[in-house]
């Protein structure tokens, strides 16, 4: 055989084994060592060809091949980047990876380093045409393989989703898990908290008002113990996390797949009444006409954060005595509570009309005009290969008319109108305990011109 560098010196083998679950690995000889010794004996046997063993150990066990995030195969290939591997060799083609977009990039790295593939059982090398046809063919049928297992998998859970069997992942609150049937077991102190969660849910309608109350009284999340026995603490609530206990039909006794609902093994928490207690609270709020009030008329919404904590701001609106206030509130403060952001909330009239003078500002100006113009030649230099040979130079005077023209039918455009000019003038907005910071996005002055010359000669044809 032809060693993989073509060198004089031993061939370096690695040996890389992996097995998809943990079934067996506790035992003194497991599947991968099965998989070592088998591939040691086959190196043995090719001494005469200068093969030696490598005593790095890649070994995998619990790892999917339909994946190539696993750390036997990151350190292997780190070593095959640093030139100390000339040969892997592996039990079966599956075991190095099941999916044929994955091994052919697999494969070009090891051609990339001089690095050949061998697999014992199956009689072909990489050093060889035949040998790569004959790896593609067994990746096929192995992806396919894995195709017939996922499918299987799927529909061996809807079918015990069916039968209301529990079929693993994270424990909700006001359940455990039982070690010895693998079914839900009410845990009864969780179970009076998510009880408590829903009645005072169907009290107060505020998920906020929940998650202060638990937070105060110094009851977290749910912590949770994997498999390896690892504790994962619980977090403090928010608004969020109620809301995900308020919505989990679990608590009915049910089990959930897709869009479906079964009737679960598991005993239930929450009554069917107390349910529709709390859901109808929940309705009636999500019935308000709240959202399409606020978008319709929210001029920032997507562009202003908030200064004091990063996160965004979205608008929302509150009724008065017949009267309708709107405003901008923080995302973290909407979670957590008003008192974890010193910004909070700002009225929307007023931030929306600060921001409104600075662009008419914007448009009156000259100066403005000029530095505009100076940014959008510059911007439009850079992308000058994306533009089209033919088109016409932006001018000086040309940048001042749009922005003058603005001006005075600012008042008449309706709200979308206005959106859409500001999101292409403005690139961010943020909102301070004190002061705002408005970001002009000169760059956008492109897309104005060209919408407003259009919006011009339609005019004209039209009249």
């Amino acid at each position: 055989m032809k060693r993989p560098n073509e060198n004089t010196g031993p061939v370096r083998c690695a040996i890389y084994t992996r097995k998809s679950t943990e079934d067996g690995l506790e035992q003194e000889f497991n599947s991968l060592d099965a998989q070592r010794e088998a591939c040691e004996a086959y190196i043995t046997s090719q001494k005469h060809e200068g093969w030696v063993c490598l005593s790095e150990m890649y070994d995998d066990g619990g790892f999917s091949g339909g994946t190539l995030d696993r750390p036997g195969l990151q350190r292997l290939l780190e070593d095959i980047k640093a030139g100390k591997v000339d040969l892997i060799l592996v039990y079966k083609v599956d075991r190095l990876s099941r999916s044929l977009l994955d091994f052919t990039r697999l494969v070009e790295l090891f051609e990339q380093h001089g690095v050949s593939f061998v697999s014992i059982t199956q009689s072909f090398s990489t050093n060889t045409a035949m040998g790569k046809l004959t790896l593609n063919i067994l990746l096929s049928f192995a992806e396919f393989e894995r195709a017939i297992i996922s499918e299987r998998v799927r529909d061996k859970i809807a079918g015990a989703k069916r039968k209301g069997k529990f079929t693993g992942g994270p424990t909700v609150l006001g359940y455990d898990i039982d070690p010895e049937n693998h079914k839900l077991v009410v845990n009864p102190d969780e179970a009076k908290l998510v009880r408590q969660i829903f009645r005072r849910y169907a009290e107060t309608g505020s998920g906020l008002i929940i998650a202060k109350e638990l937070n105060a009284r110094g009851i977290t999340t749910k912590t949770r113990r994997n498999k390896r026995g690892e504790t994962k603490s619980g977090v403090a609530w928010n608004a969020p996390s109620v809301y995900r206990v308020l919505n989990n039909r679990t608590y009915l006794g049910e089990t959930k797949h897709l869009d479906a609902t079964y009737p679960g093994e598991h005993k239930a928490i929450v009554s069917r009444d107390l349910w529709t207690r709390a859901h109808s609270v929940a309705q009636s709020s999500q019935e308000s006409p709240q959202k399409p009030h606020a978008r319709g008329q929210a001029l920032l919404r997507g562009i202003i954060r908030c200064g004091c904590c990063g996160h965004a701001m979205y608008p929302t609106w509150t009724k008065r005595r017949e009267k309708i206030y709107r405003y901008y509130v923080c995302v973290k403060a909407a979670k957590s509570g008003y008192d974890s952001c010193e910004v909070k909330s700002v009225s929307a009239g007023e931030i929306e009309g600060a921001v409104i003078n600075q662009l008419r500002a914007v448009f009156r100006s000259p100066e403005m005009a000029a530095q505009t113009y100076m940014a959008a030649t510059r911007i439009r230099a850079e992308e000058i290969d994306d533009c089209p040979d033919d088109l016409p130079p932006i001018t000086e005077r040309e940048v001042a008319d749009v922005l003058g023209k603005l001006d005075p039918i600012w008042d008449a455009l309706f709200p979308l109108e206005r959106h859409k000019i500001v999101k292409l003038l403005v690139e961010q907005i943020t909102v301070y305990e004190n002061n705002l910071d408005v970001r002009i996005r000169t760059d956008g002055i492109h897309s104005l011109i060209a919408e407003l010359k259009d919006n011009a000669e339609q005019t004209e044809v039209t009249q």
